[in-house]
């Protein structure tokens, strides 16, 4: 009984608020087609029009127009507000009341279900015992009372089994919800890590290069200066120049000039060697500079000396080549030498003639009375034997300056 009352109670709330929006929404429909009537209303008739005077401002006229477009637009806002309000507030109520009488009939029929077994039993007992007619309207009585008992029987099935169907789909969210956990807890201890590892890595590096820096200090503090005076020092296992120079901060040159051994070489345990003070380091490096900036201009200089002898020796060359052309198309006669040295006997000019020979060129010996003549040659015309004179005067491989031309045959 108290079930059917909170269904009917439920069932005549919402009745009711159907009833409560239905009136509302005519209401609004009533303001909505009722505003044009008062608009028209106050609008002026063609007499009014006409006593107006015609200086009316239209932009006036269509100023209060929009203005009044305006509050009917807030109004018709306002009332829709208040009715979705309404809406809000009857479906609350509705689940309220669908969920207290749903706890109700829950209620019921965990107290009816003992006392409807006991009733049952009893009446089967009573029947056993005393089987008799009752009439027909006890019958029926009966009968609705059974056919209530089992809707309200199947209703309330119905909402346990709607019920554990909740609790399963809640069941089943949750644990959802648990692994999406478990894997965003997962992913975010990943990424911690990883930065963890990132920042170790980071740390670990900085760490060395504080090392390496405080090594590289360490070392610079290590340095001596050259002393005031020249002192004596006696080589220790691991010495060599390059690190006595480093030591005392200055040139590996300097230090093997100061002790005249050359840069390169090793020393030996227990080798006594100078190292030079400030004011001789300062001078022998002046000095090492001096000789290696004349060291610089002898270079450039016998440079500059070879490019002139090629350059001279190259344009003899060609000059002979031109000179032997010249020649060739003149078709001049007689063969001409270039003496090149006068030796007092034959063992000298044979030295000189292999001297010659071995540059590349052509050499005889002939006896006079004056010594042995050393000539190079023949060239056929005399235009040609002077090109070769000044070729031979120009060929830094048998250093001669004195050939001259004479008349071969």
């Amino acid at each position: 009984m108290n079930f059917s009352r909170q269904a009917l109670l439920g069932i005549g709330m919402i009745i009711g608020g159907s009833v409560m929006l239905y009136a509302m929404v005519q209401q609004i429909g009533d303001s909505n087609k009722s505003q044009p009537t008062s608009v028209m209303v106050d609008k002026p008739s063609t007499e009014q029009k006409v006593s107006q005077p015609l200086t009316t401002d239209i932009e006036t006229e269509k100023r209060i127009l929009a203005q009044k477009q305006k509050e009917r637009a807030a109004r018709v806002a306002e009332q829709e507000k208040r009715a979705k309000q309404f809406l809000t507030e009857q479906e609350a109520a509705e689940a309220q009341a669908l969920a207290k009488a749903r706890a109700e009939s829950q209620q019921y029929l965990a107290s009816s279900k003992p006392a409807t077994k006991d009733k049952d039993s009893e009446e089967k007992k009573d029947t056993l015992e005393t089987p008799t007619t009752k009439p027909t309207s006890d019958n029926t009585a009966t009968t609705t009372a059974e056919t209530d008992t089992d809707s309200n029987a199947s209703e309330q099935k119905k909402a346990a089994e709607a019920q554990q169907e909740a609790q399963r789909q809640a069941a089943v969210e949750e644990q959802a919800a648990a692994k999406k956990l478990a894997e965003s807890k997962k992913e975010a201890e990943a990424k911690r890590q990883a930065e963890a590892k990132k920042q170790a890595a980071a740390k670990k590096q900085a760490e060395a290069q504080a090392l390496a820096e405080k090594k590289r200090k360490a070392e610079e503090a290590a340095k001596k200066e050259p002393p005031k005076s020249p002192s004596d020092y006696q080589v220790k296992r691991g010495d060599g120049l390059i690190k006595l120079a480093r030591q005392y901060n200055m040139p590996v040159e300097v230090l093997a000039q100061a002790n005249n051994i050359s840069p390169k070489a090793s020393l030996q345990l227990g080798q006594n060697i100078t190292i030079p003070s400030r004011k001789q380091v300062q001078r022998l490096e002046r000095e090492a500079a001096a000789a290696e900036k004349a060291r610089e201009d002898k270079r450039q200089k016998e440079e500059a000396l070879a490019k002139k002898t090629a350059d001279a020796k190259r344009d003899a060359q060609q000059k002979l080549s031109e000179a032997r052309k010249e020649v060739k198309e003149t078709d001049a006669k007689g063969s001409f030498g270039v003496q090149v040295a006068l030796a007092n006997n034959q063992t000298k000019a044979d030295e000189m003639a292999k001297t010659f020979q071995e540059a590349g060129y052509q050499v005889k010996t002939s006896r006079t009375s004056r010594g042995v003549r050393v000539i190079v040659g023949p060239e056929r015309g005399k235009v040609a034997a002077l090109a070769l004179k000044d070729k031979i005067n120009s060929d830094p491989k048998v250093n001669t300056t004195g050939a001259w031309v004479l008349y071969w045959r």
